[in-house]
């Protein structure tokens, strides 16, 4: 299929620390308002549907975790519109922190694990995944990154370089209250990749307190175009849902093919991590 000019996507800001149910309930209540507003894309934050409380998370019965996504795959389908959704899977050692996207059909086209691992929990309980994204909606080439991921630039310049336009980046930058104040007095919590790249960058962040009180997240999801300029920006401390229309042709991915070109000396081994990367994309996360 030819890929559209334009698309419209959502970014959901919700709390991190709630029960599956009820962030069961946000996503089919936002996948409705995505499809309502016209938006072909709606982004939901990390693990956004089994919640990064690791206490309440490694409770959770697979199954359980199984049938929110099932739920939250009908959903989309009813929608008619991508849906990119957060949950942890067991495995035989550790958890994956994994984002699923889900077509406007109601399947997983494509998961993508989390590469850096953040806190002391998710490091105690999570492991890495072992490629970088890169995959196709709607015959636009995207790229995935999960919360921490955003500080290296490679997980998304090298897709970039491959041809992906869109970077979606599912976050949740949960930490102690003077943590994030300063996240956010600094903006440091999520870096857009537009500058470095010239590519869109939609992310869907969290919000709200851990159940003990010791941790809170810096919300302040935004949407943002190729020069790293806000379409849509989210606030610190409320769930809500960000909307922006994206032109594609403006994600010419100038300054990562400059990257490819210059210095001479490089471009051999810029060439062949792209074949590796390219080669290990469509891998499932395991």
């Amino acid at each position: 299929m030819s890929a559209p000019s334009t698309l419209q996507v959502s970014c959901v800001q919700l709390h991190w620390g709630r029960p599956l149910a009820r962030n069961l309930e946000r996503h089919l209540h936002y996948i409705r308002r995505a499809a309502e507003e016209g938006s072909r894309v709606v982004v939901f934050p990390e693990t956004s549907l089994t919640g990064y409380y690791f206490p309440d998370v490694i409770r959770l019965e697979p199954r359980d975790i199984q049938a929110a996504l099932d739920r939250t795959c009908q959903a989309a389908a009813d929608a008619g519109l991508w849906v990119i959704a957060g949950s942890v899977r067991r495995t035989a050692d550790r958890y994956l922190n994994l984002a699923h996207v889900i077509s406007p059909r109601g399947e997983i086209t494509y998961e993508y694990a989390k590469l850096h691992l953040a806190g002391r929990d998710e490091q105690t309980y999570c492991r890495g995944g072992d490629k970088l994204a890169l995959f196709e909606l709607d015959g636009i080439r995207c790229t995935l990154a999960i919360c921490r991921d955003g500080r290296h630039p490679e997980v998304y310049r090298l897709p970039a370089m491959l041809g992906a336009q869109i970077l979606f980046h599912p976050s949740c930058s949960s930490d102690e209250v003077e943590a994030v104040v300063w996240k956010r007095t600094s903006g440091r919590a999520q870096q857009p990749a537009g500058p470095s790249t010239r590519i869109f960058h939609c992310v869907a962040n969290t919000v709200g307190q851990s159940p003990d009180g010791r941790q809170t997240s810096s919300g302040q999801s935004f949407i943002r175009d190729p020069n790293g300029l806000p379409l849509a920006e989210a606030g610190w401390y409320q769930e809500e849902m960000i909307t922006a229309v994206l032109e594609i042709a403006r994600a010419d991915r100038r300054y990562a093919l400059d990257s490819l070109q210059d210095p001479p000396f490089l471009r051999p081994y810029w060439e062949s991590m792209l074949r590796v990367v390219e080669a290990r994309a469509g891998l499932p996360p395991e």
